[in-house]
C-alpha cells in the first residue's frame, strides 16, 4: 500500500495501491451473468487522429516532468461504459440509495457493471505511473477501472462501484466479497442480454440480496448520489498535488461538474493545461493545448 497520512486514510477517496489478486476473476462474473461485450457501441465517432495532434500532445508530455491527470467518462467508453451522467439514469429513473434497498433490479445493474475491463488507455496511464510521470490521478469515474489496471495514487472523486457500503453502520464491503455472496445466494441466476439497461423478467426478480454482515442493514454502492457532495478535505488534498505537478492533463471530460471545473480554473493560475476530449469543455479557453480525439486512439501511441 502507498503511505497515506493518518488524517487521510479514507482510501476510498484518497487513493490506494491496486492489488489485482484480490479481485474476483472477471471471466467468472461474465460466465455467471452470461455477459457479452458491446464496448464499440459506446465509443463516440471521431475524425482520424492527426499526426500534428499526436506530436503536440507528445511535446506537452515531454516538456512536463510530473503530471496531474484528471479523467472522465471519455476514458471508459471503450470499455463498454456509456457517458457516466447518462449511465446513472435509466427508464427506471435516477439511481438513489433507496433504489438499492431490497431492489433486485438495482443490484442486477450493479453486477452487470462488474464485467467491464480496463482498456488500453487505463493500461497506458498505469504504465505512466510506474515510469514516474504521474504526480497524482483524479477521476470522475466510479467504475474502478483505474485500480483494476493497477494504477496507484488514484482519487475516485465520486466513489467506486468496486465497493458497497452499509446504509446503517457504514461498513464497506469490497466487491470480491460481495460478489461471492451474490453467487452463493443465487447460483442459478443468469442475465443473458446485451442491453445496458434491461428490465428483469419475473423469474429473474426471484433473487436474494445480501445484507450487511455486521448489522444486517441494507447495502448500496459506495458512490456519491444526487445531492451528495465531494468533501472539502478531498478538494484541498488534490490541490496540493496540483501544486506539486508541472502540468495538468485532462482526459475525456467536459469539466461541467464541480469540483473538476473549479480545480481546473484554479490550477490555471499556476500550471500549463492540456485537454484531450471528443467535444468542447468548460476550460478550453484556459488550455495551453486542446485536442479533439478519441483517447483509445491517442494515448497508447504516446511515449513516456
Amino acid at each position: 500500500m502507498i503511505f497515506i497520512p493518518a488524517a487521510l486514510r479514507n482510501t476510498a477517496i484518497y487513493g490506494v495501491k491496486a492489488m489485482p489478486g484480490k479481485f474476483l476473476p472477471l471471466q467468472n462474473v461474465k460466465t455467471w451473468l452470461h455477459q457479452k461485450s458491446n464496448a464499440n457501441n459506446c465509443v463516440p465517432t471521431s475524425e482520424p487522429l492527426k499526426e500534428k495532434d499526436l506530436k503536440d500532445v507528445q511535446d506537452f508530455i515531454d516538456n512536463t516532468k510530473k503530471l496531474f491527470i484528471l479523467t472522465g467518462a471519455g476514458l471508459s467508453t471503450e470499455s463498454g461504459i456509456p457517458d457516466w451522467h447518462n449511465s446513472t439514469k435509466t427508464d427506471r429513473g435516477t439511481y438513489s440509495p433507496d433504489f438499492f434497498k431490497n431492489s433486485v433490479q438495482g443490484w442486477a445493474d450493479w453486477m452487470r457493471f462488474q464485467s467491464h475491463e480496463p482498456n488500453d488507455v487505463h493500461k497506458a496511464l498505469s504504465h505512466w505511473k510506474k515510469r514516474g510521470k504521474i504526480e497524482w490521478l483524479a477521476t470522475q469515474n466510479f467504475d474502478g477501472l483505474h485500480l483494476l489496471a493497477c494504477s496507484e495514487n488514484v482519487t475516485e472523486l465520486y466513489g467506486s462501484l468496486l465497493r458497497a457500503k452499509c446504509m446503517s453502520c457504514k461498513v464497506v464491503t469490497e466487491r470480491i466479497d460481495l460478489l461471492k455472496r451474490f453467487i452463493e445466494l443465487n447460483p442459478n441466476f443468469s442475465l443473458d442480454t446485451q442491453d445496458e439497461n434491461p428490465v428483469l423478467s419475473e423469474d429473474e426478480m426471484k433473487f436474494t440480496i445480501p445484507e450487511c454482515e455486521k448489522c444486517e442493514g441494507s447495502l448500496k454502492p459506495d458512490i456519491l448520489f444526487k445531492g451528495d457532495k465531494v468533501e472539502t478535505s478531498v478538494k484541498k488534498f488534490l490541490m496540493e498535488h496540483v501544486k506539486k505537478a508541472d502540468g495538468i492533463l485532462i482526459l475525456g471530460t467536459s469539466l461541467k461538474y464541480f469540483p473538476s471545473s473549479r480545480c481546473t480554473k484554479d490550477a490555471f493560475k499556476w500550471k500549463p493545461i492540456a485537454i484531450v476530449n471528443n467535444g468542447p469543455t468548460e476550460a478550453d479557453h484556459l488550455a495551453t493545448l486542446k485536442i479533439k480525439a478519441n483517447l483509445g486512439e491517442l494515448l497508447p501511441k504516446l511515449i513516456v
